[in-house]
């Protein structure tokens, strides 16, 4: 948590109510996500109880387990699962462009849009990832040796699910989204991070009532009962209300169970359908509401290119399904694992640094914690590289509040409007310029700034800056910061047009890559080398133990 982050939960504490964290979306958002609120029994992590589910806020499809110890019950669940889940993917799944050719790849199509999912909580993300790893290999009916053969789209279903789950723990990817991150990376609230994962107490913050506070609407919803004992604002799943469980679910299913005529049985049917649906109807709501609030805040500029890299994977997935590829495997080999592990490294750097270039919130936390640092240009030197081709090389020098963490000779980025890649430079110095106050009888020079050095050395005279102090960095410090630029000027003698700022210009260097790249490849998964347990399926047969005697005691 970052200290910007900290005092912004400071001043939501002192205002009672949840101040922005953000000032653009980092997110994408579709125009019809699919909206999923699974609910589990209690003590029973595999064994779902309802779920509400759909794209239209007004329409939801709900899917109930009566009974959830029935394996029959349960599979015709994952069924009704499947049907909703395959047939929302249908609508993306035909509709491609075409991407051109590159060098590295050819022609190819790309799905047009992905499917979003859209679940109320980190736990309901896991719940996700569960139900894929759980039934991705199950046996259908069509298998004929099947002990227990369940519907022909379980297995489908496991195995989108899982593609999802995996995905979602890519930074930056948005096929599969928890609310409550959502709105915690956008607003920040006066409770805890854990306190932040109920779904009602989380809005309450950002949006409570009219004449209502943050604080008393997130107790509301926390604690708040009806007559009946029942939260009024139920968990967001996919935990259930103990109390909720206890007085109202088991004498309903011990009725069920009870029930031996088919009409006594509907009825018992239905009374529980209508108790699960009182339990998600009201997160369903919130879900929905939660994405009004997202939308009101306008799209960063990197978001479609990080949802670009959404669609490629899931283009990527449904090509494999529809090549009869075997599902995922249950465990990674060593390469596949490493691959993943470098990409998301890559991702989450990727992330950070296109969230600092898109919000100035972001980047003000990259600038106190001293990689990054925004200034004035108060002169521009033009110098030229040394070697058989002098190439333009100006050294800018610039005031700052920031102070730069990073010694002299360290690169530095700059983003340019129209260019592809960051302009790179060099940091040549950091002079620290110190405010000196005459005290009486005065001196000859008057009142004026002294410099220090800091990270390099020189004096404010030979830096070219100015002798205005101004406020920086909490104590009132300013800095003279020299950068010599070394790329992003074109290839001629002269820089091009608007690539080198002039006197005045406010212009912000980063310490950090706004494009990071991957690591060295891996080698072939035929590769493996023995330290991580050789290529796949080279495993050698175990050993079998040695044959017990009349002489071995135990």
């Amino acid at each position: 948590m970052s200290v910007l982050h900290t005092l912004a939960r400071a001043e939501a504490v002192a205002a009672r109510r949840a101040v922005p964290a953000a000032t653009v979306r980092h997110c994408h958002l579709a125009d019809r996500p699919l909206v999923l609120v699974p609910l589990t029994t209690a003590g029973e992590a595999g064994a779902p109880l309802g779920a509400m589910i759909g794209t239209d806020r007004d329409a939801p499809e709900l899917l109930v387990v009566p009974q959830p110890l029935d394996r029959e019950l349960r599979f015709g669940f994952f069924a009704g699962l499947a049907a909703a889940l395959l047939r929302a993917l249908e609508q993306y799944t035909d509709e491609v462009e075409i991407e051109p050719a590159t060098r590295t790849r050819e022609e190819t199509e790309l799905c047009a849009d992905a499917l979003q999912m859209v679940v109320p909580n980190s736990a309901a993300v896991e719940y996700v990832r569960l139900v894929g790893r759980s039934t991705r290999f199950l046996r259908t009916v069509e298998d004929p040796d099947a002990p227990h053969p369940v519907p022909v789209p379980v297995p489908l279903l496991g195995r989108w699910l899982t593609h999802y789950a995996e995905r979602s723990r890519t930074p930056g990817s948005g096929l599969l989204l928890a609310m409550t991150d959502l709105l915690t990376r956008h607003w920040a609230t006066g409770q805890s991070a854990m306190e932040d994962q109920h779904l009602g107490a989380l809005l309450g913050w950002i949006d409570p009532p009219p004449g209502s506070d943050g604080p008393t609407a997130a107790a509301r919803a926390q604690t708040g009962r009806a007559r009946d004992g029942l939260l009024l604002s139920p968990p967001a799943g996919p935990a259930t209300d103990p109390v909720f469980d206890n007085r109202v679910l088991a004498p309903a299913q011990a009725r069920y169970d009870k029930a031996r005529g088919a009409a006594e049985r509907a009825a018992a049917e239905t009374a529980i359908r209508d108790l699960v649906a009182s339990q998600l109807r009201p997160t369903w709501d919130d879900m929905w509401r939660g994405l009004d609030l997202l939308r009101s805040l306008p799209e960063a500029a990197h978001v479609e290119e990080r949802w670009k890299r959404d669609r490629w994977s899931f283009t990527g997935h449904r090509d494999r399904v529809r090549a009869g590829e075997p599902p995922q495997p249950k465990r990674d080999d060593a390469i596949t694992a490493a691959q993943k592990l470098a990409g998301r490294e890559t991702a989450q750097a990727r992330l950070s640094a296109q969230e600092a270039l898109d919000d100035p919130l972001a980047m003000a936390a990259r600038r106190l914690s001293g990689e990054a640092f925004t200034g004035t240009v108060v002169e521009v030197e033009m110098t030229m590289s040394e070697g058989r081709r002098p190439m333009p090389r100006p050294v800018l020098t610039l005031t700052t509040g920031d102070l730069p963490q990073a010694e002299p000779g360290a690169k530095a980025y700059r983003a340019l409007a129209d260019a592809k890649s960051a302009q790179t430079a060099e940091l040549v110095e950091v002079v620290e310029l110190v405010e000196v106050r005459e005290t009486g009888g005065g001196s000859e020079g008057g009142s004026g700034n002294e410099a220090r050095a800091g990270n390099g050395s020189g004096s404010s005279d030979e830096a070219g800056c100015g002798s205005e102090p101004g406020s920086g960095n909490g104590s009132g410090s300013r800095w003279c910061v020299r950068v010599k630029l070394t790329g992003g000027m074109g290839s001629g003698r002269t820089p091009r047009e608007g690539s080198v700022p002039a006197p005045g210009d406010t212009v912000t260097f980063t310490l950090f890559e706004h494009d990071p790249r991957s690591g060295p490849a891996l080698p072939d998964a035929e590769l493996t080398p023995w330290t991580h347990g050789g290529p796949p399926g080279a495993d050698p047969a175990p050993t079998a133990p040695d044959p017990v005697t009349a002489e071995d005691f135990l």
